[in-house]
């Protein structure tokens, strides 16, 4: 039976992850479905006879992909940053749409563009009491008016949810409170999404009287 269960479990952790992703894949190819821009005449279907599936969704990522290398291409060189700059303009003029435009803008610079230091520290803070401590990822080290008015060298940090990193909670902590982390944000991203199970190996040693026992001396 010792010998039975731990075939299983091999088995178990062979087929899950497997499992798990391509269930995680029909789901994205089941949304995709929805926003195929191929126009009818010229679908798998209609020009083969015959129906392939999801061979629709591939065509549209294709479709998409050259899209955006196109307007890569076109926005990289002068005349297409004139036009962007021109377009920016127009959507700055509309009160709400450039609320959102220019929030979505800024996130996307910061997590396509790799400038700057946004999500590119894991850190570690005590959150949420004292003693209780939980990863999180820097977002931001310039807050003029929360530092003048706290008095505090703070930091802006994002603690994600398990197991859906995309959502959380934005914090300013105290610089001295924060713990740096050699942990990469994509070990740390494994880490949150598998609930803490998928632990990333530390090769670094800390100094032997961090090690020490606290408390009083005898």
């Amino acid at each position: 039976m010792k010998h039975f269960r731990r075939y299983l479990v091999a088995g178990l952790l062979v087929w899950v992850p497997l499992g798990v992703t391509l269930l995680l894949l029909k789901l994205l190819a089941d949304i995709l479905s929805g926003f195929v821009i191929l126009p009818p005449a010229y679908r798998p279907e209609n020009l083969l006879g015959i129906s392939i599936p999801y061979l629709d969704v591939v065509l549209t990522l294709i479709i998409a992909l050259a899209v955006l290398l196109v307007t890569g291409l076109v926005a990289a060189n002068i005349l297409g940053r004139q036009l962007v700059s021109v377009w920016e303009l127009l959507l700055d003029k509309i009160p709400l749409v450039r609320t959102i435009y220019s929030a979505a803008k800024k996130f996307a610079e910061v997590l396509f563009a790799g400038t700057g230091q946004s999500f590119k520290k894991v850190l570690l803070i005590q959150y949420p009491r004292k003693g209780v401590y939980s990863l999180c990822f820097q977002t931001a080290t310039t807050l003029q008016e929360v530092q003048a008015r706290t008095a505090e060298d703070v930091i802006c940090v994002f603690v994600p949810t398990t197991p859906n990193p995309t959502s959380g909670f934005i914090l300013m902590v105290p610089r001295s409170e924060v713990i740096e982390l050699d942990m990469d944000v994509e070990s740390a991203i494994k880490m949150i999404v598998s609930l803490g199970v998928v632990i990333p190996p530390w090769s670094g040693k800390l100094p032997a009287d961090s090690l020490a026992p606290s408390g009083p001396a005898p």
